[in-house]
């Protein structure tokens, strides 16, 4: 979207270009850029008399909802004299508000003259390519750097996280010393049986296996003095069996939190992470059977990095709706919950190796995303208490079942939505839902009959199907739709109530590169490519036909790092853990 830049009038006689004592800087309109979730977020800073007089947006493409608040509170902050260098990201909205600060920095450094550095890449060689610095690309080059390997990430978008950066939900992992600590019981064949029969049996099992033997040493991994995430809050998650899902304390979104934490340890083991540097062509042998680097393009000019390995963490194609109606005709029309460079460029990249592609067709939908918005609603809020309902003030479905499940419930009502509701317990015990508060999502009532009467349901109805719900929880048992028992440890009784209009979006995509349990990239005629490796939602085979909320993060840690250590083995790279953390 744009908005103009509402300047008063009385700025036009400015003296422009100045010379001022104050701050070192000049008098005058300035504007820089900041990479925002859904492109470049443009901003004008008003100095005069060397002070900033006033900061506007010029031009941004977020949501309004995602946007707006944190946009303005950041500007707010800055106009009244706030170091840039001091101000945090508004929580929820990390990708918006740094964005924001990028671009006020670049404005500031203008008007003292400061022209932003351009970098012109030259042809380089390393031991270990990375394409894509998603959660995937990111976890493979920490482990690579911190193991003594020289390692390039190449990102084609103006930040890194790729998706990653909108998980709101945890990671999966089994046998884990917090489970234990909070005496959940649970084991890798229990993950793995869910994970199979979440994906209806169509996962290849020895990924799913490889998957869920590493994610409790993986988890060790993230939280180690080498990455030092904090994963102590464990929940529950659709087509779980136990609690399994790991988190920040209080629920925090698991993105916000992971990302910033991977990427600067990535840059403390001295990983080149290049942003704006976009993989056209990876280079290989003659026969086409080797990976032996890449071809960069920016926006300057285009170079070429040769490497004894290549590691495709790229990311799926959910933003391309191109691919998605190809594949999948039946989503024509859907919203995305993918940020705009999930478009399944490796696709193409691959073609040269002849490398197989599998279960494209498996496209998953999230069914709760906020009407309109794009934005996801985690699967937390229904695991820590929250009930579907739907125009008539009736469950309709397990809250609790597979995302394909409750997404089809949710098409079959009669305007393709339903409402998420829960009491001011289920939002006390989940910080994420703050975010959703702040960017007016959330309808809100001192009663039931005040929530009913603001979305427009029958209030007797509501109240009764609310009633029947709390009944069930203190019976631990929902004879109406099968609840799982642990999921259902709040009654809805506490007000303030809330309530989300939530429709399926397209989520995920599971198909993608078919890999070996050590990530090997497998062409078409069963053989690996030698040096090629990949990890991620780019890659096909882990989950089926449905992935379980929280395996998406196992996934691209595990086999993110399985990438590096492999990679490392191809190259016969032994030197010496540089952190001895991990």
């Amino acid at each position: 979207m744009h908005r103009a830049l509402k300047w008063l009038l009385f700025c036009c006689s400015v003296p422009f270009m100045f010379f001022s004592c104050g701050r070192g800087m000049k008098d005058g309109i300035f504007e820089g850029s900041g990479e925002g979730r859904n492109g470049p977020i443009e901003v004008a800073v008003l100095i005069e008399n060397g002070e900033i007089l006033g900061a506007k947006i010029t031009e941004e493409h977020e949501t309004a909802e995602l946007g707006l608040a944190a946009e303005d509170e950041i500007l707010q902050r800055v106009v009244n004299g706030e170091d840039i260098s001091k101000i945090d990201a508004v929580s929820g909205a990390t990708l918006t508000s740094n964005a924001v600060l990028e671009a006020v920095a670049e404005a500031l450094n203008a008007a003292r003259g400061k022209k932003k550095k351009k970098i012109i890449y030259q042809d380089a060689s390393c031991d270990i390519v990375i394409i894509g610095a998603g959660g995937a690309g990111l976890a493979a080059a920490t482990e690579a750097a911190n193991k003594g390997a020289k390692v390039i990430v190449l990102e084609k978008m103006g930040i890194v996280g790729g998706n990653t950066n909108y998980a709101t939900g945890g990671i999966n992992a089994s046998y884990t010393k917090e489970q234990k600590a909070l005496g959940i019981q649970d084991s890798t064949d229990v993950f793995f049986n869910d994970t199979m029969a979440g994906g209806k049996n169509l996962n290849d099992p020895v990924l799913v296996r490889r998957m869920v033997d590493e994610s409790a040493a993986t988890v060790e991994w993230l939280e180690s003095d080498l990455i030092g995430a904090d994963l102590s809050d464990v929940g529950f998650f659709g087509g779980a069996t136990n609690k399994r899902i790991h988190r920040p304390k209080g629920g925090k979104a698991i993105g916000e939190h992971l990302i910033p934490l991977l990427y600067k340890s990535a840059q403390k083991q001295k990983a080149d992470v290049r942003l704006n540097n976009k993989v056209i062509e990876i280079l290989s042998d003659d026969a086409c059977t080797k990976a032996t680097g890449v071809r960069v393009a920016t926006a300057d000019n285009e170079y070429t990095i040769k490497a004894k390995a290549v590691i495709i963490a790229s990311g799926g194609f959910g933003a391309n709706m191109q691919m998605i109606e190809q594949y999948k005709p039946s989503l024509r029309g859907f919203a995305t919950t993918n940020h705009r460079g999930a478009t399944g460029d490796a696709f193409d990249l691959v073609k040269k190796f002849d490398a197989e592609l599998i279960q494209m067709e498996q496209i998953q939908t999230h069914p709760t995303v906020a009407t309109g918005t794009g934005i996801m609603i985690t699967e937390a809020v229904r695991g820590n208490g929250a009930i579907l309902v739907n125009r008539s003030g009736r469950r309709f479905v397990n809250e609790m079942q597979t995302r394909d499940i409750i997404s089809s419930a949710i098409l079959s009502n009669p305007d393709g939505k339903a409402f998420l509701l829960f009491d001011q317990s289920v939002r006390a015990s989940l910080n994420a839902i703050e975010f959703y508060v702040r960017q007016h999502l959330v309808v809100e009532g001192t009663s039931l009959k005040e929530v009913a009467d603001k979305i427009g349901l029958p209030a007797d109805e509501l109240s009764e199907t609310v009633e029947k719900y709390n009944a069930a929880v203190t019976k631990k048992l929902d004879s109406e739709f099968g609840r799982n028992a642990q999921s259902m440890e709040r009654t809805l009784s506490k007000p303030p109530y809330y309530a989300i209009w939530v429709e399926p979006a397209i989520h995920n995509t599971m198909g993608g590169i078919k890999i070996d349990a050590d990530t090997h990239v497998i062409a078409k005629n069963g053989n690996i490519v030698q040096g090629l490796f990949a990890a991620g939602e780019v890659t096909g085979g882990v989950h089926g036909s449905n992935r379980l909320g929280g395996n998406a993060v196992s996934e691209i840690c595990v086999f993110g790092k399985i990438a590096a250590d492999n990679a490392l083995s191809y190259i016969g790279k032994k030197e010496r853990v540089k952190n001895q953390g991990n």
